[in-house]
């Protein structure tokens, strides 16, 4: 076990960043404010390594970030790190003031204090694969793109809800190529309706849609126009010509980083030349039902500690399907765990929605909670909870999964 005799606390800040370095008798050895760049970083890693006497091993640091490049600079020069929630560090500082006082310099040394005496409260940050980290900025940017995305089509919806609603009865704004073209070809009811059939079927047949003939969409089109003020169909018009590009072209980079993750975790599923995966953990969690690509690559990028721990407890946690329960004389309540990582919970989320509907087993496990009185978000968590017991199963095994091995579904304890 590291024996560490020199605590940092690092409160970390966008321009500045406020150290405080405690010896284990709670000695203040170096208090200072260090600029956000590359010479002030590595100027701090000499001073630190200046005060161990050469041996960074007896350093360890405190900080809320678990990533960024203070963090990835200590590393680097080998020396410990350990991360905290803000909340708990909350919890700290009332040790040091009842008053709610709160600045930069008592936080590093309520970091600092925390990590000496309860260095239990806080989690070792280790550096991540490089591939994984890559993982991890692509399903990010993936969920921003999704985000904005959603935000587009929101306000383009509203848009022609003002003036011209029967588009929106041929299919949805938010991810529908051929509707864009549409409206960029016809932009008003009364440039739709002179819209010729030939036009049409080039649009359908450009962007491959079978489920509408030229003369369906061409009467849905014909429709009645609404009765709106003057200057409303031009206003609304040259909106829609503004946010067509912008939702084009968020929904090719989303396509691209869709792509990008694929190709990510076919590289390191593949076996290399000595026939083993540079990442095993990749190829086990794609043989499960109902995971895909996105949610094979945030759970991997998300919660790689867990998974590389195999530790169920931690990951279900973090996936937040554990619930949570309250204890107290005759009271006791049992709550969904809010305290968690929201993308692994929205993982998860969709990871046991697919396998209820494309898995038999899963289907029935699913229908055994309804039918028990549980609600439908209750019974996905508890989906979740089995999901992820089974990966931790095959990840411990190395064997993919097999559902010959599976026992009959059965309805046991469910997560709140």
């Amino acid at each position: 076990m590291d024996e560490f005799d020199l605590f940092v606390g690092i409160d970390w800040g966008s321009e500045a960043h406020q150290v405080c370095v405690l010896d284990s008798s709670r000695k203040v050895l170096l208090e200072c404010s260090i600029a956000h760049s590359g010479e002030a970083l590595r100027g701090l890693t000499e001073k630190l390594t200046a005060l161990a006497g050469g041996s960074r091993g007896r350093l360890a640091v405190g900080i809320e970030v678990p990533r960024g490049p203070v963090v990835e600079t200590l590393l680097e020069k080998d020396i410990s790190v350990f991360a905290i929630n803000p909340k708990q560090l909350d919890r700290f500082r009332d040790r040091h003031t009842v008053a709610g006082a709160k600045d930069d310099r008592r936080d590093a040394l309520v970091l600092a204090d925390s990590l000496r005496t309860d260095m239990s409260a806080f989690r070792r940050v280790r550096p991540g694969d490089a591939h994984l980290v890559q993982l991890r900025e692509l399903s990010r940017t993936h969920d921003e793109l999704k985000a904005e995305r959603i935000a587009l089509g929101n306000r383009l919806r509203e848009q022609i809800h003002r003036y011209f609603p029967q588009i929106l009865e041929l299919d949805g704004v938010y991810d529908s190529p051929w509707i864009w073209a549409l409206l960029e070809r016809a932009p008003t009811p009364e440039l739709a309706r002179r819209l010729s059939l030939a036009k049409i079927a080039s649009i359908l047949r450009q962007h491959r849609v079978h489920r509408l003939t030229p003369e369906q969409v061409r009467e849905i089109l014909g429709a009645e126009a609404l009765h709106v003020a003057p200057g409303v169909v031009e206003a609304c018009r040259r909106s829609v010509a503004l946010l067509l590009p912008r939702l084009r072209l968020v929904h090719q980079q989303k396509i691209e980083v869709e792509r990008e993750i694929a190709t990510l975790l076919d590289e390191i599923s593949a076996p290399t030349t000595e026939g083993k995966a540079e990442h095993r953990d990749a190829r086990l969690l794609q043989s499960l039902p109902g995971l895909g690509k996105l949610v094979c690559a945030t759970m991997l990028s998300e919660a790689w500690e867990a998974l590389q721990n195999r530790d169920y407890t931690q990951l279900r946690g973090l996936c937040g399907v554990a619930p949570v329960t309250r204890r107290s004389g005759k009271l006791l309540t049992v709550a969904m765990r809010t305290s968690c990582n929201k993308r692994l919970r929205t993982a998860v989320h969709y990871w046991s929605g697919n396998a209820v509907l494309n898995d038999p087993f899963w289907k029935a496990r699913y229908a055994a909670i309804r039918a028990a009185g549980h609600a439908h978000a209750r019974a996905l968590r508890n989906i979740g909870d089995r999901l992820l017991a089974v990966l931790v199963a095959i990840l411990k095994s190395g064997v993919p999964y097999d559902p010959s091995r599976r026992a009959a579904p059965r309805l046991g304890p469910s997560p709140a």
